[in-house]
């Protein structure tokens, strides 16, 4: 059942309306009650549908009352409105308890698409949901399906994102661990059994609870479907897979690229695709979904939902054991994925040939201050009080270093395989100053992390931008190293960070700015913080 929006339309095009509640409530979206955050009571929030080149009007009221909030529309390039991207402490001030924020943005792509929360770890304590953009009436996509389903995975915590920053932040640190469940559109089944043994009060876990009954997609024997499916995971990297059927990749990240046939479909935190399936199989029974971590030696069970044959029950159980999905460290099977993406003949737009500044990142972990830390070039982002949006369009040079962060590192020097002989790293809010409308190559070094024989995957995200890929792939393997390009013509302020919820509160991320003196008047709501 999707939220209801005012959808005022024109001559031009459509705004699209949404008034949303964020706020704390008690739920069970793998059986074990914890504080949610929610938006209109509903945790994943209301999917927002739109039409290429409609206006998305949220208004968005915050009642946390003892936390503030941001959210990001994750995908959504901003043209022209980068205040509205939702990165707090990059382009906005937090929204504070009791406030109301209006968010409003031209989506001008179709495709598929998230948004999440973007202050703290908010995003881990159930704030996000999907954006689906079609193309305008009469406009065909450039493959058939008969129907299309929304698909939002992700993995879950029962300790509080709080608790988990607490424990980043502390000496001796504290890891967040392995999540204790996946969802499958908001829906897990914890081992209600585990929770006892923990000496969990009694009711705190119940497995007959129906919010955490199996998510069902009923499908009609012989349709084909579009399954969009998005990552907002936490941690994990996930292996999704529906028992029995093949699934064809049509697009990723709103771009559409050459069709390949799968049967696993790896997916990282903040990527989205478009997969068809068709309904072929045996339609007397129901079969399984099922999602499982990869890239870490996996301590969660499956996440399952049921792939449920019309007429039969939708939560009637499939006959067989789910699939407990591929080797969780087969590093060349996800690699060969992610090699095997082409962009779709007729939907080309070819990079530049070559670049103007070259920036090589080498991702480390380190310590600061006995803290445990992750870096970029030995810098560990720390965000300014006002953000650099504000302070840049209004020249505040107080509110962050000025001088600009290496676009290198020794790589000489460096052996990424080994422990580094020193660990201590800098915190540091300086940024990226990129001329406008050049070409940028930012190149990503993996490397060993203060583990023994211990390299970690990190997904990447670019805020404002898409990018090309070069070498390698776009989630950095372990060791790994990937080449992406892009053109700088943005105005604004870019988050640049690994999408691991932990790795970005611990400093995995860095900033660029563009154009910013092409950037409109700033709205007075994205201030009020720090020098601002």
């Amino acid at each position: 059942m999707t939220e209801p929006a005012e959808i005022f339309s024109s001559v031009e095009a459509r705004t699209v309306y949404h008034k949303w509640e964020v706020k704390y409530e008690i739920k069970s979206p793998d059986c074990y009650k914890k504080l949610v955050i929610t938006i209109n009571g509903r945790s994943p929030g209301p999917t927002i549908f739109a039409q290429q080149g409609d206006t998305v009007f949220v208004e968005l009221k915050n009642s946390l009352w003892t936390e503030n909030v941001a959210v990001h529309w994750h995908g959504i390039r901003q043209l022209g409105t980068p205040w509205s991207d939702g990165a707090e402490g990059v382009t906005q001030c937090p929204i504070l308890p009791g406030e109301t924020f209006i968010y409003r943005f031209v989506v001008d792509r179709a495709g598929t698409y998230l948004y999440h929360g973007h202050y703290g770890m908010q995003r881990a304590a159930g704030l996000y949901g999907s954006i689906i953009v079609s193309l305008p009436e009469g406009v065909p996509e450039p493959f058939s399906y008969d129907y299309d389903q929304n698909i939002i995975l992700n993995d879950w915590y029962h300790a509080s994102t709080n608790e988990q920053a607490a424990g980043l932040s502390a000496i001796p640190f504290v890891f967040v661990g392995e999540p204790q469940s996946l969802l499958i559109n908001g829906r897990g089944k914890y081992n209600c059994s585990l929770s006892t043994a923990s000496g969990s009060a009694a009711g705190v876990c119940n497995t007959t609870n129906p919010e955490c009954s199996p998510y069902s997609l009923t499908v009609v024997p012989g349709k084909t479907y579009r399954l969009r499916i998005g990552s907002l995971t936490s941690l994990s990297a996930l292996a999704f897979e529906i028992e029995g059927h093949d699934m064809t990749v049509v697009e990723a990240d709103g771009n559409y690229v050459e069709p390949f046939a799968i049967r696993n479909l790896y997916i990282y935190s903040g990527e989205t695709y478009s997969v068809l399936v068709k309904a072929d199989q045996d339609s007397s029974r129901n079969y399984w979904a099922t999602i499982n971590v990869v890239a870490r030696n996996p301590a969660t069970p499956t996440g399952l939902a049921i792939f449920n044959y019309n007429p039969n029950h939708p939560q009637k159980q499939p006959p067989t054991a789910p699939a407990t999905g591929p080797l969780w460290n087969d590093t060349a099977s996800r690699l060969a994925q992610s090699l095997a993406f082409r962009a779709r003949q007729g939907f080309i737009n070819k990079p530049p040939v070559t670049a103007d500044r070259v920036i090589v990142l080498l991702n480390t972990q380190n310590k600061i201050d006995g803290h445990f830390k992750w870096s970029l070039n030995n810098l560990s982002l720390i965000l300014p009080q006002t953000p650099y949006l504000v302070a840049l369009k209004e020249n505040l040079t107080g509110a962050f270093a000025q001088d600009p962060p290496p676009d290198g590192y020794d790589v000489a020097n460096y052996d990424i395989h080994s422990l580094a002989e020193n660990v201590n790293a800098t915190s540091s809010n300086r940024i990226y100053r990129l001329r406008f409308n050049s070409t940028v190559d930012v190149i990503l070094q993996n490397a060993n992390s203060m583990t023994v024989k211990n390299s970690e995957t990190h997904p990447w995200h670019l805020h404002g931008h898409d990018f090309w890929v070069h070498g390698n792939t776009a989630p950095l393997h372990p060791y790994g190293w990937t080449a992406l390009r892009f053109r700088a013509d943005n105005p604004g302020v870019w988050a640049f960070h690994c999408h691991v919820e932990s790795h970005f509160y611990m400093g995995m991320g860095v900033v660029f700015e563009e154009g910013i003196e092409k950037v409109g008047e700033l709205p007075s709501s994205i201030r009020g913080c720090g020098e601002s």
